[in-house]
């Protein structure tokens, strides 16, 4: 694997905080910024990098060094107005990835319009549960069943295609049981172990937490 991405979170909100706290605690670089002081001393013994800033100011994100920034999370639903001044600024800035929380579809529709790579419902999505996907290299989507098993969607190793499921038994390997394939828009759950797979793939597993994680 590459370089660690850095990430930054604007909005130490209950969703926010939760992201930058995941973030850190994983070992990842993570910058957590509100304007709300109260907010900034709460978390800062939960994040090493806290600071008190307006992200709506262009100087401010140039001052920040959010240039630098691989992802940022906008976590700040509750002020469209910041939510989309913050998408923009940092999209001029050159972020790559801006992924931005939004309350309603009428949000989320403007939130994309002005740049946001991706925006979260959070009722839907978990603070904790993005932090973990971002972290989570090779792997699309991750849903907790419980604490020792998820269900998640991977990404199709080089080292899979051409080989089927019979011959790679991930089940033996890291008790990984795959219960569908995703091909474009089309799911399909009635997996045959005997199909070739394909670089265009995706598997739809349900694993052991912590044997899965090997495959990053």
């Amino acid at each position: 694997m590459g370089m660690k991405q850095t990430y930054a979170v604007f909005g130490l909100g209950r969703y926010g905080r939760a992201v930058a706290k995941e973030l850190a605690d994983s070992g990842a670089e993570v910058l957590a910024v509100d304007s709300n002081e109260e907010l900034i001393n709460a978390a800062a013994a939960e994040i090493p990098f806290c600071k008190r800033a307006d992200i709506t100011d262009a100087e401010v994100i140039n001052q920040l060094g959010i240039a630098n920034i691989d992802v940022v999370i906008i976590a700040m639903a509750s002020c469209l107005e910041a939510s989309v001044m913050a998408t923009m600024l940092c999209k001029e800035a050159g972020v790559k990835t801006v992924i931005a929380k939004c309350s309603n579809e009428m949000h989320r529709k403007v939130l994309s319009k002005v740049g946001a790579d991706k925006v979260v419902f959070p009722e839907n999505d978990s603070g904790v549960r993005l932090a973990k996907n971002l972290l989570s290299s090779g792997f699309v989507d991750i849903i907790e069943l419980s604490q020792d098993v998820s269900m998640v969607e991977l990404d199709m190793k080089p080292e899979w295609e051409g080989k089927t499921l019979l011959e790679l038994n991930l089940r033996k390997k890291y008790s990984i049981n795959v219960v569908a394939i995703r091909e474009g828009a089309d799911v399909c759950i009635n997996v045959d172990p005997e199909k070739k797979l394909e670089k265009n793939m995706k598997l739809i597993v349900i694993a052991n937490t912590e044997k899965w994680k090997k495959l990053t």
